[in-house]
């Protein structure tokens, strides 16, 4: 039962080092995967993406075509979730969905000619961004070999 006294700032346990949110690793890869994604905000509306198309987008450019369990796999997303959005890029010309021939329970992403015309286009983003971050070569890819690690010791 809580009372006036407990309730007290003086009766509240001392924040121990270990909650203080300066101390939290969570808190810089949130902050971070926000700022990082406004950051590529400007660049994405220019061509009439979000950010999770560009990703769909990087991975099409370089395989030309995936399963949607292939794509929900290399991008950590469901197929709730990636569903809806290739859909919209259906609905917009970018790429085709059709079922796999071999195997009927699994979808096909192709890329069409606007979704591969939008590559030259989004060539610049890369650059920029990294122009952005004021980093060395050997910085970013330290940085990514770590967050990589992260990501595999949590999946």
């Amino acid at each position: 039962m809580k009372t006036a006294a407990t309730d007290t700032p003086a009766a509240r346990p001392p924040v121990t080092s270990v909650l203080k949110l300066e101390n939290q690793l969570c808190f810089p890869l949130y902050a971070v995967s926000r700022m990082v994604t406004k950051a590529y905000q400007p660049h994405l509306l220019a061509l009439d993406l979000t950010y999770p198309q560009y990703l769909v987008f990087m991975l099409l450019w370089e395989h030309d075509q995936l399963t949607v369990k292939e794509l929900g796999e290399k991008l950590l997303l469901d197929s709730g979730t990636l569903t809806p959005l290739l859909k919209r890029m259906e609905q917009k010309q970018w790429l085709s969905r059709r079922r796999d021939p071999r195997d009927e329970r699994s979808v096909i992403i192709g890329l069409l000619p606007a979704g591969r015309a939008l590559q030259a286009k989004a060539g610049r983003i890369p650059i920029d961004m990294l122009d952005k971050l004021h980093m060395s070569p050997a910085e970013i890819s330290a940085l990514r070999t770590q967050l990589t690690h992260i990501l595999t010791q949590l999946a």
